[in-house]
């Protein structure tokens, strides 16, 4: 049964007559009713693509965080062959919100890890909502390491709402953790490509982010805190009233990956299916697979120095715009 978000009720109630139509049992009926099928499902579909091209950028929040939205488990099964997951981080645990492990994408042998929410309550528990705790990070930095060790490209696939703020990662040092997964991914002398595939939240994403290319889905987001975050502490009256700012946050920060793109601080957008991934999921993994596996091509013949002297360069340029603006 398919999920609607609440700004496309319209779209559901479009559906939902042609299922009913489509569920009549006379095949006199349903013969008759045909055309009528056909021409609700051209409107549905016209519908659904002025809807999607015309996402605020909270709907954009909503749809990246959809809970049928692909996840790195099925990343992983679906565009990677031979996926040999590693566990731990050799100091304290498993952290179950960071997966990753050695496959083959495309023509290419990688190092591939990212967050995983998980897609059930269970599932999301075992996971912690892909809130990564400090082992999670210092997995990312041993499999880092191990892609060096093995001159193995990484690649990481970014989706959570942001590191855990939990009283025992922060005894076990979730700054440090953080700071020192976001070093190892930009001194990486490999290949780096980083994919935001749903929300980009915070430090905790940047952490798996710090690459040569970092590429976003259509309707993902990525963000120094979350809408809801910022507003709480934006707009503190408002909230005790009730009212919802998360929008007006989300408009503020620039959340959206066409807004990063044009402020450089990504290199492209994937784009996703009409409807977003969620709806057609194989299709949004492919385009995923096709976009790493082109900025792998482009970043395989370079040198280990020329690899860490451009990534050097790409986040030192960030922030040159408003400069350049105010000279």
């Amino acid at each position: 049964m398919r999920t609607y978000l609440d700004f496309e009720k319209p779209i559901a109630e479009l559906e939902s007559k042609i299922d009913s139509l489509r569920d009549l049992d006379d095949e006199k009926s349903a013969a008759e009713v045909e055309p009528e099928i056909n021409k609700l499902e051209q409107k549905a579909e016209k519908l659904l693509r002025e809807t999607y091209d015309g996402l605020s950028r909270w709907q954009k929040t909503l749809v990246a965080r959809h809970e049928v939205r692909p996840h790195f488990v099925h990343y992983a099964e679906n565009i990677a062959s031979g996926f040999t997951e590693l566990c731990g981080d050799r100091a304290f645990g498993d952290d179950r919100a960071i997966i990753g492990g050695v496959a083959h994408l495309g023509d290419h042998r990688v190092v591939l890890m990212g967050h995983e929410k998980g897609t059930d309550t269970e599932s999301r528990l075992t996971h912690n909502f892909g809130m990564a705790r400090p082992e999670g990070y210092r997995k990312a930095i041993r499999l880092v390491e191990m892609a060096e060790r093995f001159h193995l490209p990484v690649v990481a696939l970014v989706d959570t709402a942001g590191a855990y703020p939990g009283r025992g990662a922060e005894e076990r040092g979730q700054a440090e953790a953080i700071a020192a997964s976001t070093a190892a991914f930009l001194k990486a002398r490999v290949p780096v490509v980083s994919v935001i595939t749903g929300e980009g939240g915070s430090g905790g994403a940047v952490a798996l982010a710090a690459a040569n290319r970092v590429l976003m889905l259509e309707h993902s987001i990525y963000s120094v805190i979350s809408p809801e975050g910022c507003a709480a502490i934006l707009w503190k009256d408002a909230q005790a009233k009730g009212e919802n700012k998360a929008p007006d946050a989300a408009d503020a920060m620039k959340i959206s990956a066409q807004d990063l793109e044009e402020l450089g601080v990504i290199d492209g957008i994937i784009p996703e299916p009409v409807g977003g991934s969620h709806r057609a999921p194989e299709r949004a993994m492919e385009a995923v697979r096709e976009a790493v596996c082109a900025c792998l091509d482009e970043l395989s013949p370079l040198s280990p120095d020329e690899l860490v002297r451009d990534r050097r360069e790409k986040f030192l340029k960030l922030g040159r715009f408003g400069l350049d603006n105010a000279a």
